[in-house]
Parts: structure tokens; sequence; C-alpha cells
């Protein structure tokens, strides 16, 4: 029997769970979060956005096959084309203007974790750098879940963060949250042991950093 992505969940458990259940996390649930805080990480995050189509157009040139090549090409689309766009408008509802978009300073915790992305990909191959996003693309599908099924999570217009809960609980994300739950699986199912134990270390390096940039939010630190 090979090997899944909850394999990788389960050998970074105390990890992934402080990923997930970290407090910024739960400060979106109920909607007590520092608003200056998710400002500060809206703000990171539009840069963050930037550097994961790179990290796209990086897995296209890794494609060694005409699905993995659309798969990245669809991917580098949705950012550019369609997630971007979005996010400016988001962050505009918060007082957030493109200009200051363009203008922001990169904090260490966005560096540090973009740059580790890119490196994996540029050192590995294709699977090195979808464990690397995955903390993200599927990471966030399951936060959202998570919340969901927390009885302190607010829902509705009593939580000014209830739009990004829907976000990320919605049929488009959760549907390329599965895609991505696939392609992981169909490639870790043919992996040796010692290939496993190299994308635990990067499973876990990358979950490490998710963290840190829910703390930066928190902490509003470059």
């Amino acid at each position: 029997m090979g090997y899944r992505f909850t394999d990788l969940t389960r050998a970074c458990h105390d990890d992934w769970r402080a990923y997930i259940e970290h407090d910024f996390v739960c400060g979106l649930g109920t909607g007590t979060l520092d608003e200056g805080a998710f400002r500060h990480y809206l703000q990171q995050d539009y840069l963050f956005l930037i550097h994961f189509a790179r990290a796209y157009a990086l897995a296209a040139y890794k494609s060694r096959t005409l699905a993995d090549l659309r798969q990245a090409h669809e991917g580098l689309k949705a950012i550019v084309d369609v997630e971007l766009g979005l996010h400016v408008g988001y962050c505009r509802e918060w007082g957030i203007t493109e200009a200051e978009l363009a203008a922001l300073p990169e904090a260490r915790a966005t560096m540090a974790y973009t740059r580790y992305v890119l490196d994996t990909g540029n050192r590995g191959d294709l699977l090195d750098l979808h464990v690397a996003l995955a903390p993200c693309l599927v990471g966030y599908g399951e936060i959202a879940n998570w919340l969901n099924a927390q009885d302190s999570t607010v829902r509705g217009n009593a939580n000014p963060y209830d739009a990004w809960i829907a976000m990320y609980e919605g049929e488009e994300f959760q549907a390329a949250m599965q895609a991505e739950l696939g392609w992981l699986d169909a490639r870790l199912a043919d992996i040796t042991p010692a290939r496993f134990d190299e994308l635990v270390e990067v499973f876990r390096d990358a979950t490490r950093l998710e963290i840190d940039f829910w703390q930066m939010g928190l902490d509003h630190s470059l």
C-alpha cells in the first residue's frame, strides 16, 4: 500500500494542528481577531499570491507530461487573471488601495515561505514543489472546514471575517483542494520510504513557515 497525503499530515501532526488551529485562525472563526492584524495579513497575502503565481510558472517548467503542464497553466491563469483581482477588490473593502498594495515591503515571514517554496521547486522535482505548496492550497480548505466544525465559530454579519471563511469553504476552492489531494495521492502512492522521509521534511518546513505567516499577521511584523 502506497503513501497518501494524510501520511504527511500524520507525520507532522503537531505542526499541522498548530497551523490549522492557530490563534489567528481561531480569531477569524470567533470574529475577535484584531482588524489591524487582518489588514496586515491581507496585504502580505497579496505579495504571497504573486509568488504563488511564480511557483505555478515553475511548475510548468518542471512538468514532464502535457496533463501536468496544463494543470500548471490553469493554476497560473487562475491567480493572475482572477484571484489577484478578487484579492485587490477584497482589500479595497478593508480600506487598502491597490496603490498601497503595489508599494508594500515584504515581511520576513512572507519572504521566508515564498522563497522556500521556489527554492524547493528549483532544487527538487514537481512533487517537491506541490508538497511545499500543499499547506496553502490544502491547508486553507481544511482550515475553513475545521472552523465550520467548531461551536465557537460565528457566521454571518456578526463576524467581519465571514467572507474569508466563505471563500475557502466555497465549492470552487474545495474542488481545487480535492483535485490537488488527488494529484498528490497518485504521486505519493509510488514513492519509496526514503523519498517519503524527504517529502515529510519539505512538508514540515512549509507548514512551520505557514505558522510563521499567521504569527506575522498577529504581530503586525515586517
